[in-house]
């Protein structure tokens, strides 16, 4: 994973407590911030999310040094599964206090309506006794030397939700050689979709940025971390000027150099708790 590095001018282009706030997070889930600036947008994932800034636009694939995306994707789920309140960290005892030693639960095995959610989510809840999110991560890459745990990887996600954002109109599908092998790629269709997606992270790094994550939407957080997690961050800053661009990476090193398990004092849901465990998870790996 790459850091965001300063340019060099222009060198390169417990759970009853949640119950209440619970509550207002469901009905607050797109903020205004979200709706004021992308009331035409459709509603994506923040998988696809996270794959449409990480595809090149007009070849239809991620970068091949990208060794990021992959882990990152698997973030992306348990934060969604968080967001949509299928599970949570276990309770925060006296013997586990920090964000990494707590276990992932299910709080609800109601079906998503997303078949990659669904398939994450009936791993965790048929898996005694329960894992804790570096594990999960790990373990729905493939990145597991334990023979018997193997059926936990999650395969061929990054075609599936390209297939999906075919689906809504955003991606094409095409098929290109490259000398020894053809692929399938998916370049953009719809440009404006992305378009609108980097303006809305540039913005809340920029015209938007209130210095507090708590006043910044759960999923605008959550995209801003995940972002840097995938590898794909500095992608979406690189079309700002140079001062501009300087202070969007400040704000955003600001935020994915904070301590996870501080940050986790302040929160007041459990998507909160999986957003910043997810970071805590990516610092150490």
């Amino acid at each position: 994973m790459t850091t965001l590095t300063k340019r060099n001018r222009r060198a390169e282009a417990p759970a009853e407590r949640w119950s209440n706030a619970e509550e207002k997070e469901e009905k607050t889930d797109g903020t205004d911030e979200e709706q004021d600036t992308d009331s035409k947008s459709l509603r994506l994932t923040l998988m696809e999310e996270i794959l449409l800034l990480g595809l090149k636009d007009k070849e239809g694939y991620t970068s091949f040094w990208n060794d990021s995306i992959s882990s990152g994707l698997r973030g992306c789920i348990l934060i969604e599964l968080a967001l949509r309140g299928r599970i949570q960290l276990e309770p925060q005892s006296s013997r586990k206090r920090k964000l990494l030693d707590r276990k992932v639960l299910v709080k609800s095995s109601a079906p998503t309506g997303d078949v990659l959610l669904d398939e994450a989510l009936k791993h965790i809840k048929n898996t005694e006794p329960p894992e804790d999110v570096s594990s999960w991560i790990e373990l729905l890459t493939g990145e597991t030397w334990n023979p018997l745990k193997l059926h936990f990887q999650m395969r061929n996600v990054r075609e599936r939700l390209a297939k999906s954002l075919v689906e809504k109109g955003v991606l094409s599908t095409e098929k290109q050689n490259f000398l020894l092998f053809d692929m399938t790629t998916h370049p953009l269709t719809d440009s404006s979709e992305k378009q609108r997606l980097v303006q809305r992270l540039q913005d809340s790094l920029l015209e938007r940025w209130t210095n507090d994550w708590r006043r910044m939407s759960r999923r605008m957080l959550a995209l801003i971390l995940l972002a840097h997690a995938a590898d794909v961050l500095e992608n979406t800053l690189s079309s700002l000027s140079d001062e501009r661009y300087d202070t969007a990476s400040t704000r955003s090193r600001s935020l994915l150099e904070a301590d996870p398990d501080l940050e986790s004092a302040k929160v007041t849901t459990p998507a909160e708790e999986m957003i910043w465990t997810v970071l805590a998870a990516f610092n150490r790996s």
